[in-house]
């Protein structure tokens, strides 16, 4: 058996958004970039982005520091290995998808909003909130990927969810409070090249679906990401220079209840090369609650989805899929949580 197969996405199928006047707040662009966000969002649930934040000296500065630290020594990546508030690295083996029958072939950097001991919601134990760690051995990682990459991807979020609550019919800043201390994740992943004797089992993520609200990401030119189609068909989605990748996570297809689609993708790095790519999940406050009703449902439709809060949400899907343990929520607990 070889790799898993996925037929080649159609300009149709994956648009590319301009949101470059929507950043620059130009007259008509917010209601023109939440009229084509809605139509992709309600498709596939994916689309490309260009004339984001991220600049293409802020993508090669972020990847070639991202080189550095995976391709550096394991001792040195083994001492900020992840922690209880999913800060860190991970190795190979350490992450299992929902269903799947073999652990992801990847590498993982995480890192979160930068939060000292004195943060009211550290001090409180609260989940995912606190300091990140960063490798000595690449001192230049944090600069790179935090003050540079992760913070182009959150203005580019915001931006974006702007952009979210008109297509839904809302004001502007309506979905803003609930992100003014967001829950946001970076992640840099990293797949060693895959042999085809692995088999059509083997990926270097498995098929899942996002766990919060907007994912944003940056792919190396390599390719490798397939995402599921409504009809079940598996498509190659190829980088495209210059964009982002945006796609919808579980938490904003809940809180639109369903009007937005948060699709299965995976990925297979059928290279022959070591893989790079970087993400930022752009998600809301821990206590915030995402229910349906507060968005607005339209005429006749009922709740599809009952009230959960963003954090509890993320800490059950986490506790599915990660072998480490994060604080708050035991593994039994997280076992029998549904997979939405």
């Amino acid at each position: 058996m070889g790799y898993a197969y996925a037929r080649p996405v159609t300009p149709e199928e994956m648009p590319i958004l301009d949101v470059g006047p929507l950043l620059a707040d130009e007259p008509g662009a917010l209601e023109a970039t939440a009229k084509a966000i809605m139509a992709a969002s309600q498709s596939l649930g994916f689309y490309y982005i260009r004339n984001h934040a991220v600049t293409p000296e802020i993508r090669d500065r972020a990847f070639a520091a991202s080189r550095a630290f995976f391709l550096g020594s394991e001792e040195s990546k083994r001492a900020i290995a992840t922690n209880d508030i999913n800060r860190g690295w991970m190795g190979i083996g350490e992450a299992l998808m929902t269903g799947a029958t073999r652990s992801d072939l990847k590498e993982l950097f995480s890192w979160g909003l930068e939060l000292g001991p004195d943060d009211p919601e550290v001090m409180a134990g609260t989940p995912f909130r606190g300091p990140n760690q960063w490798p000595a051995a690449v001192p230049e990682l944090r600069s790179a990927i935090y003050d540079g990459f992760y913070a182009a991807g959150c203005r580019t979020g915001s931006a974006l969810l702007r952009a979210v609550s008109v297509g839904l019919g809302l004001a502007p800043d309506a979905l803003a409070p609930a992100f003014e201390k967001p829950m946001a994740r970076g992640q840099l992943i990293y797949y060693p090249p895959q042999p085809e004797d692995m088999g059509e089992e083997q990926f270097g993520v498995a098929a899942h679906t996002d766990f919060g609200c907007l994912t944003m990401v940056s792919q190396d030119d390599l390719g490798g990401l397939q995402v599921q189609s409504r009809e079940g068909e598996w498509l190659a989605v190829p980088p495209v220079e210059g964009t982002l990748l945006v796609n919808v996570g579980d938490l904003l297809a809940r809180w639109s209840n369903g009007r937005f689609k948060s699709t299965l993708h995976r990925v297979v790095n059928s290279s022959g090369k070591e893989r790079f790519s970087m993400a930022v999940f752009y998600d809301p406050a821990f206590h915030t609650v995402i229910d349906p009703r507060d968005l607005g449902l339209p005429d006749g439709q009922e709740p599809r989805f009952a009230p959960t809060g963003a954090g509890e949400h993320q800490l059950a899907r986490f506790n599915q899929v990660f072998a480490h343990k994060l604080k708050g929520i035991d593994k039994a607990e997280a076992s029998s949580a549904p997979d939405h």
